[in-house]
């Protein structure tokens, strides 16, 4: 089964067609697929286009009525799928970002790299893809502010959110960690770089797969804080340590 794990807030003029793209493209690819959205304490009328797609996918809809942001949204999907999935060892969790920037195709491409026996698989930005000068910008910076955190990093973009997770993985680092005490506390950038330090030492093989952003399908106003995401990155630096996966990751 893949679980694709989509965290939402105020996403209503994309949410939909969001769904719509995943359904055909998981459909395409002939595997068994649940979405699982996390409605984040929306305002502007996500929960009912949500409601509405209900009976056009296989679909599970969490809500929260105080807002979590972007991590803990994250972590709460991911706690649902290693409550639900039967096979862990076999099924994956899928982070798309709800916002449309993210391809449900590029999905496809890291769930074929995690049937080939790799336990993490996180998304990389393509070579020569045109993105907006201003993140091109804040994505250089980002670099410096991890400095030898990122040279150390498993994978080459530690700080993209679309990943591919087995949830046996999932499973091991949430085995210990109470449900009550945060399993990262950055936000953006600086929590998919966290996340990755979390659990890369329960996976056996992490590789990377290319993906496409498409930041002129996002219709509303961009959340990201530049100045606030490089001073959380620069902090990561001073405390990140990878380390190396056991005999018995995964």
């Amino acid at each position: 089964m893949i679980y694709i794990c989509i965290p939402a807030h105020d996403e209503a003029s994309t949410i939909g067609v969001l769904l719509w793209k995943v359904r055909k493209a998981l459909g395409e690819f002939g595997r068994d697929y649940r979405a699982v959205v996390l409605d984040d304490a929306s305002t502007d009328g996500t929960r009912e286009v949500l409601h509405r797609y209900r009976r056009s996918l296989p679909l599970t809809v969490l809500h929260s009525e105080e807002r979590l942001g972007y991590a803990r949204s994250v972590e709460r999907l991911l706690r649902h799928v290693v409550d639900e999935a039967p096979y862990p060892k076999r099924d994956c969790a899928v982070v798309l970002q709800g916002d449309f920037t993210e391809s449900p195709d590029d999905v496809v491409n890291l769930v074929k790299v995690i049937e080939g026996g790799t336990d993490i698989v996180a998304g990389c930005l393509a070579s020569g893809f045109a993105i907006p000068g201003s993140v091109r910008m804040a994505r250089g910076l980002a670099r410096l502010a991890l400095g030898g955190a990122l040279r150390k990093a498993p994978v080459s973009d530690p700080l993209s959110g679309l990943r591919a997770y087995r949830v046996i993985v999932l499973k091991k680092a949430l085995r210990d960690h109470p449900e009550d005490q945060p399993l990262v506390t950055s936000e953006g950038w600086a929590a998919n770089v966290d996340f990755l330090r979390v659990l890369a030492p329960h996976a056996r093989r992490i590789a990377e797969a290319p993906l496409q952003l498409r930041y002129d399908r996002r219709s509303r106003p961009s959340r990201f804080h530049a100045l606030r995401t490089l001073l959380s990155l620069a902090r990561l630096r001073r405390s990140t340590v990878w380390q190396a996966p056991g005999p018995e990751a995964a």
